[in-house]
């Protein structure tokens, strides 16, 4: 197949995707070969919303929890941290007690940076767990919207609200109590606030233009489309007048654009941005659930296509949430 046919393929696929699955209400899609010369941009929507456009900023969710690991693998190259490291070291005293107690055993000063990294900690997830006393945490967050959340705090509702799962290093729980800790932990060794590392470390050396941590800072160019909505509970959301999610911090909370996180990992992947060792151990994987495997903290997943795998059952990293 030529590969202006197989654009057109790809691209009514995804529109029958789209118009097929009633919760399915814009995606975003980017294939790229520097090889055979291919740089498909595609996005669709379903027409009883606005349209989408290729060139739109989204809002990446988990995907950004990439960004994180590799502040984190950054620090570690530079001395400034070790994976093996007490979270107790770097963070505060009252932010450690009481944060992880199973079956009565205190186990807060064993986390350590790799179980954060890796979701190994046994944290309880603030954002989808079960609160033992509260409504949902998403419920929250869509019922008061106007409300500023500090990774502190949604450290403290974890406390208030949830159990840890298991003893630290044990299991795998995905957690975005974890990644706010991390968040927390890079902000210590820089003495900078997080959205201004991403700036630094990532964002501005790598043009990424039209990407930022929302409700925490700007784009260095404004884009000419608005945010694509994102859709929660039924509910049609412009996520950047939600400042309730900022809780989401370090978990997830980055505005971009395809292009700009096509640019994010090329060079990631060739190893301009850390050494080959630090992306090997990235990639390390961890099992999570039938199909799914887990690294630090990226996902690997075989590709399918209406159920269908790839020829040769080819693996391709998915660095994005399955909610």
């Amino acid at each position: 197949m030529r590969a202006e046919e197989a654009k057109i393929t790809i691209e009514k696929k995804m529109k029958e995707m789209v118009e097929r699955d009633t919760t399915l209400y814009n995606t975003f899609l980017l294939i790229c070969s520097d090889k055979m010369n291919i740089h498909w941009n595609m996005a669709y929507g379903q027409k009883i919303y606005e349209p989408v456009t290729a060139e739109q900023p989204y809002h990446t969710a988990s995907v950004a929890k990439t960004f994180t690991a590799l502040i984190i693998a950054l620090l570690v190259e530079k001395g400034k941290l070790d994976y093996h490291d007490s979270i107790s070291k770097y963070l505060d005293n009252d932010l450690i007690k009481d944060l992880h107690i199973y079956k009565g055993k205190d186990y807060s000063k064993d986390i350590k940076i790799e179980h954060l990294v890796s979701h190994t900690s046994g944290l309880a997830d603030f954002y989808e767990d079960k609160p033992r006393n509260s409504k949902a945490f998403l419920d929250i967050l869509l019922d008061d919207p106007l409300r500023f959340w500090t990774p502190q705090e949604t450290i403290q509702w974890t406390k208030e609200n949830l159990s840890p799962q298991f003893p630290p290093g044990k299991k795998l729980h995905y957690t975005d109590t974890g990644f706010n800790l991390l968040g927390l932990i890079i902000e210590s060794v820089t003495a900078r606030p997080y959205h201004e590392v991403l700036q630094e470390y990532i964002f501005l050396p790598l043009n990424m233009h039209h990407t930022y941590l929302t409700d925490y800072s700007q784009p260095s160019i404004e884009n000419n489309d608005a945010v694509a909505a994102i859709h929660l509970q039924k509910r049609k959301l412009a996520i950047e007048q939600y400042c309730s999610f900022s809780s989401i911090y370090a978990g997830g909370h980055a505005i971009s654009t395809s292009d700009d996180l096509l640019k994010f990992m090329k060079e990631l992947v060739g190893n301009k941005l850390i050494s080959k060792e630090s992306l090997t151990k990235m990639m390390q994987w961890k099992k999570m659930w039938i199909g799914v495997d887990y690294g630090f903290p990226k996902r690997e997943s075989p590709l399918r296509c209406d159920s269908t795998p790839i020829r040769g059952g080819m693996k391709v990293r998915l660095d994005t949430e399955f909610h």
